[in-house]
């Protein structure tokens, strides 16, 4: 029921660290104690459970929006993948839906970054190379005057394959989840609390190894941004992006 995972965050420069407590707060930790421990008869029912557990991650992803001030591609994508995880609970569809959705997530943001390469903006500019990080200007000047482009834009699509793998293993680990866990019907109270905790699952199963391989990705380029340049990271790494830390 998570919306994809902030792989970086150009607007979010300032309190880095306290907006992550507040992402997993929002979405994960709160809605999996709603959703496991409220949807009772005693507590919250089942149907108003869901609606005010999604409303967490919903109303974060509407905060983000708005704080940006642009309409994101990813941002948005979490929304309807909120949505339609109510929708489906709520209208009491096959809990396969959820497992299929879970899945659709990340393989649409996979084939995305894919058919980016066909265009002149490949995703893996907005995920790992661009001026929040790097000195692309400097790297871009120190590329030309290597004659090193040609190559750079090879280690550019070589990376793009690993940011695609990241979204792919996550789209594989999200199916095998929510199969795994999701095995009552929507409207009772075992359907809640088993969309619960695969909710706090998410991160450990799902979010990490997919976060391991970007980083692959990440480190990846950076190796070869050093060696067609001849530049070191300090010296093509935003040093004021450091200080702050």
């Amino acid at each position: 029921m998570n919306p994809p995972p902030q792989t970086t965050s150009p607007s979010s420069n300032k309190g880095k660290k306290e907006n992550q407590l507040v992402n997993l707060a929002f979405n994960i930790i709160i809605p999996t104690l709603i959703l496991m421990k409220l949807s009772g008869d005693d507590y919250l029912g089942t149907k108003l459970a869901i609606v005010i557990a999604l409303s967490f991650p919903l109303i974060y992803g509407l905060k983000d929006l708005i704080t940006q001030r642009k309409f994101n591609f990813f941002s948005i994508l979490g929304i309807v993948s909120i949505l339609l995880t109510g929708g489906i609970s709520l209208l009491e569809l096959d809990p396969a839906y959820i497992a299929i959705k879970e899945a659709a997530v990340p393989a649409v943001l996979g084939i995305a970054t894919v058919i980016s390469l066909r265009t002149p903006y490949p995703l893996v500019k907005t995920f790992l190379y661009n001026d929040t990080i790097l000195q692309t200007d400097r790297i871009a000047e120190a590329l030309d005057k290597n004659n090193n482009n040609h190559p750079f834009e090879k280690c550019l699509v070589n990376a793009s394959w690993l940011v695609a793998g990241s979204f792919f293993l996550s789209a594989i680990l999200n199916y095998v989840l929510a199969t795994v866990l999701i095995t009552s019907q929507p409207g009772t109270v075992e359907f809640n609390e088993q969309l619960g905790k695969m909710t706090a699952l998410s991160f450990p199963v799902i979010a990490i190894p997919a976060m391991l391989v970007l980083m692959g990705a990440l480190f990846y380029l950076f190796r070869g941004i050093t060696k067609l340049t001849g530049l070191t990271l300090e010296d093509v790494i935003h040093h004021h992006e450091k200080k702050k830390d």
